[in-house]
């Protein structure tokens, strides 16, 4: 998700001591704390998070060995569109079905992308990292120099504020995304849905929530209910792979005549709608055919093996 975009530039703070890192680190909290402060979150909040923090070293560690190498589409979908991730999504779909039933009606988003994603982000929940995100945050922001995980961290604190979640709670990955969806605390604040209409929005334990919650990122990245996001299609031998690219929209008809052949169990669309074709691999490896939709999952993570993968995991879990 773009919520967890790095940048790859080397940080200042890795030339100073320890002892001069320890004051650098002091200052910025006060810094982040005033102007936390500013935008009316509470002393009693802003102690409670930042009082006593030291530079996350774990963070700091994993920000500087993130992968160097770009997987291929083969590489990818194979990791993280499993046949274990396919048994459990089917299972938790079967359970969940009047669940995600309510909540496509109220998003107008079906069930195949809220499992793709929420399986490829947390593997269901299971897997939802152990980081506090205040800490992770400030960390980033310091090590960076970066006002957006600054101002990531005040809104975490004003989850905490509004009394949506007590600091402890703010668990998520080194990188700050939080709870089953992985969403940063602003994605949280602005889009996180209380479906059962009980207390808060609770994205850690609870799978309604969190469902909706995905569902109405979609809708808010402009979801077009009953098209799908991607699907595999066979292209000719020879086929022009110029033509392929997210940037290159033609109507379903014009890439149907051009030799693309969409696939026995394809969605019912009309000859108008405008696709892009997809060859991650090449000419020689799969194809696909991106809709709209794919571009509301790219809002999710700016990625287009990750919304593949998502469309690829969600069809296979409906299959």
């Amino acid at each position: 998700m773009k919520r967890r975009t790095l940048l790859a530039t080397a940080p200042l703070a890795l030339a100073l001591a320890p002892s001069a890192q320890a004051a650098d680190f002091t200052g910025f909290l006060s810094g982040l704390g005033a102007r936390a402060r500013q935008q009316g979150v509470p002393n009693s909040i802003i102690d409670q998070a930042l009082g006593g923090l030291t530079p996350n070293q774990r963070v700091i560690h994993l920000d500087g060995h993130q992968p160097e190498f770009t997987l291929t589409w083969a590489q990818y979908s194979a990791r993280v569109v499993t046949e274990a991730r396919i048994r459990d999504g089917q299972a938790k779909r079967q359970q969940l079905s009047q669940v995600l039933a309510a909540i496509r009606t109220r998003f107008g988003v079906a069930a195949d992308p809220i499992m793709g994603i929420w399986g490829i982000e947390t593997d269901f929940g299971v897997i939802q990292g152990n980081f506090q995100v205040i800490d992770s945050l400030a960390t980033l922001a310091w090590f960076r120099q970066s006002p957006y995980f600054g101002n990531e961290a005040i809104a975490a604190m004003k989850i905490a504020a509004r009394g949506d979640a007590p600091l402890p709670r703010l668990i998520g990955s080194w990188a700050g995304a939080m709870g089953q969806p992985q969403f940063m605390p602003s994605v949280y604040l602005t889009t996180a849905v209380n479906f059962t209409g009980r207390g808060t929005p609770n994205i850690w334990t609870n799978v309604p929530d969190t469902m909706a919650s995905i569902a109405n990122y979609l809708h808010k990245a402009r979801w077009v209910p009953g098209l799908p996001s991607s699907e595999p299609v066979l292209i000719p031998p020879g086929f022009n792979a110029g033509l392929a690219g997210r940037q290159h929209r033609l109507p379903l008809a014009r890439w149907q005549a051009l030799g693309v052949h969409r696939l026995a169990n394809a969605a019912r669309l009309s000859p108008t709608t405008e696709a892009s074709l997809l060859l991650p691999d090449g000419p020689t490896g799969a194809a696909y055919l991106a809709y709209a939709n794919f571009e509301s999952i790219r809002r999710y993570n700016p990625s287009d093996l990750y919304a593949l993968a998502v469309g690829e995991l969600g069809r296979s879990i409906a299959a």
